[in-house]
This record gives structure tokens, sequence and C-alpha cells, in this order.
């Protein structure tokens, strides 16, 4: 591994500031490439929903990296690396694609990007895991969270305007050329013995333990809460203030630069102030976040107040995912790391899912304030978990120190 300190951090950035920029097109764009190209709404469905599958069987991939070291290159990094190899390919090879007569052509080869992104997504868990002394986990998840969130702006400040002004094809090509980025650093990595990490299928008795459910569970809560929350906060905008897609792109912007900062302060104080008083903190700042949001905007509202509020909350939402990230890192055994992390992540990805569903149903039914008011009541529901939960080490058996500690 990297020696520096900021080396490392900047690694651990770059990995997944690459990842962010391929989410952001997928989530946000490429429903707009497969409109530009003659498509219907229902493909472009079937599409998101296969391409998706990567990151429900990425558990699988995390047990292959906890078990075998490739190549002799160690348990990561010839994964990180093979991942990356994947999704630059994936992406040159892209725009030669006919929508139109290749269309499972280019489903087939999206689920196969996905799958490069999955494998190094999860891989780079492994290696924070693996080499993060434990004072240092919230602020690499700051630093992992804030990489994503500027991949994210990025792409949507860049990707739109190069479609239109240049081709589709140079949009591949650009987010092709922005994988490499980590790449210099990536091979320089050398990572540490883990002759005291060896794979045990035993190290999963760790779920028995009532405290890693009770961490789940928030992470479940709080993705609900988060995710389900902010696909509304553009929408809710427009219908109250009817501020237009210019603006909407402008706030998307302010958001994710909140999300940076967030990330990065809220990851800093998880590590000075401790695991529960930060995710106590973190609670509160979202609440507050979405209460403003649902009864601070109404028509009349000044646009300045309305970017306070999408910059605040998208710093609550930051440093939300950076808190909880790195209390997950605490009750991961580092025997199964990837794969442990991987499955309690997959309890975060089930509550985007139910808030993503939830909340574009409750809409219709109570309005977009009433929606957002009752995720920050739902947000609540995290209190007795993280009560129940008695310290960051609660039950967990002795593990070897990161290297560092």
């Amino acid at each position: 591994m990297p020696q520096s300190r900021i080396t490392r951090y900047a690694l651990f950035g770059l990995l997944y500031f690459t990842q962010g920029t391929i989410l952001s097109y997928f989530t946000a764009l490429n429903a707009l490439y497969f409109l530009s190209q003659g498509l219907s709404m229902t493909r472009v469905g079937i599409f998101a929903s296969i391409a998706l599958v990567p990151f429900v069987i990425k558990i699988f991939l995390g047990m292959l990296s906890d078990r075998v070291s490739l190549f002799g290159m160690g348990y990561r990094k010839p994964y990180i690396l093979i991942g990356l190899a994947v999704q630059f390919a994936c992406l040159l090879v892209a725009p030669l694609i006919d929508l139109q007569t290749g269309y499972w052509a280019f489903v087939a080869l999206a689920f196969i990007l996905q799958m490069g992104m999955a494998l190094y997504d999860t891989c780079t868990d492994g290696l924070a895991l693996d080499t993060t002394p434990e004072k240092e986990q919230g602020t690499i998840q700051g630093f992992m969270v804030g990489g994503r969130a500027v991949g994210v702006i990025v792409t949507a400040s860049v990707v739109g305007l190069l479609a239109e002004r240049v081709s589709w094809a140079a949009v591949f090509w650009l987010l092709a050329g922005l994988t490499l980025l980590p790449l210099p650093l990536a091979l320089r990595l050398r990572e540490p013995d883990r002759a005291q990490r060896r794979f045990a299928w035993g190290a999963f008795r760790a779920f028995r333990r009532g405290s890693v459910w009770l961490v789940a569970g928030v992470g479940f809560v709080a993705f609900l809460v988060i995710v389900g929350a902010n696909q509304l906060v553009n929408p809710h905008i427009d219908n109250t203030l009817k501020t237009g897609l210019s603006v909407a792109g402008f706030l998307t912007t302010l958001w994710g630069c909140g999300v940076v900062l967030g990330g990065l302060s809220g990851g800093r104080l998880a590590d000075r102030a401790g695991f529960h008083r930060a995710i106590y903190l973190c609670l509160g700042l979202t609440t507050l976040a979405l209460l403003l949001l649902a009864f601070g905007i109404r028509p009349g509202t000044p646009l300045a107040l309305v970017f306070g509020l999408v910059a605040f909350f998208g710093l609550a939402y930051g440093a939300y995912q950076a808190t909880f990230f790195a209390l997950a890192m605490r009750f991961t055994d580092p025997g199964i790391a990837a794969s442990m992390f991987a499955i309690l992540m997959a309890f975060t990805n089930v509550g985007q899912g139910v808030g993503l569903g939830v909340g574009g149903a409750l809409v219709d039914g109570i309005g977009y304030a009433g929606t957002l008011a009752l995720f920050a009541a739902l947000n609540l529901v995290a209190l007795p978990l993280m009560a129940a939960i008695r310290d960051a080490r609660a039950g967990q058996p002795a593990a070897a120190p990161a290297p560092g500690q």
C-alpha cells in the first residue's frame, strides 16, 4: 500500500470518483441516450433492471477476493485492475453498437461493465478494511463518499453539454478516460500481508451477533430515508416554484458540493467524536434538512434560500453516508472483510430500493411536502437501533490490527 497518507486517501477517492461518473451516467443520463436513439421507456426500464444485477451478486465477488490471491499480486489489487480494465474496454466499445439493431448486445455489454465496476467497488472496500487504522476509518470513508460525489458532479455538469455539442460517442470516450485516473496509484499499490486475516467460513458466525443486525438495520433506515427523499427534491422545487431544467441542473451541482463537504467533515467527525455521537448528529441534521425542504419551500420562496436548503441537505446526506459506512467498517470481521461489508451494504441497497418506490407512491397521495415530512419521521426509527448498539466493538472478537495501528 502507498505509504503516504495523502496518496492512500487519493487512491480511494479516485476509485470512488470513477465509480461516481458511471453511476451518474447510468442513473441519470442513459435514458436520454436511449430516447435519442429512438428507443422506448420500456426498453430503458428493462435495461436498468438487468444492469443492476451485478450489484446484487457482488457479495460473491467479495468472497472471491477474500479467498483468492490472484497472479501473486494480492487479494485486492489484481481485481481492482481487472475491474477498471473491463469498465474502460466496455466504454470504448459502447458507442460502436447501434441500439436499434443491437439493443441486447448493448444490454450485455452494460452488464459486463457493471460487473467490472462491482468488482473493483467491493475490492476497494476490502482494501480499505485491510489497510485503514481504526482511528482513520471515518476519514477514509469521507474521501470515498466525497470522491463519488465529485464524479457525479463532473458527469452531470459535462456529459449533457458534450452530448449536445459533440456526440454521445464523445461521452463514452470521456468516461473511459476518467476510468484511467486511479490507474497510476493502483499500479503502485502494495498490499499488506493478510496472513493473520485468512478467509474462514467460520467468520460468518459474526452474523449471529445481534449488534451486526442492528447496524444493518440502521443502514436500511438511513438509506431508505436519504435516497428516497433525494429523488423528490428537484421535482418538489420545480412543482412549487416552476424553476425549469437549468435550475434543476444547478441544484444538483449544489447538492453534490454539499455531499463532498459533508462526506469529508462527517468522516472526520466520526474519527474525533466517536461513531455514536456522529451518527446521532447526522441523523438530526438530515431530519432537520428534510423538514426545512418540506415546509420551507413555498410559492415565492427566494431562490437563494432554496439553494442554501439544497446545499444543506447535500451536506447532511454526505455526512450521514460517510459516518454509517465507517460504523459498518467497525463491525466487519477482518477474515471476510469484503464479503461482510458487501452484505451490510446490501441492506443499504434494499433500503434505497424501498425508499425510491415508497417515495414515488406517497407523493401521489400526500404530496411532496407531506412525503418529505414522513421521511423525516421515519429517520427517527434509527434512534432506538443506535441506542441498542452499545459500542462499535460490542461483542466482536479482537481482530488483527490494520497496518498503521
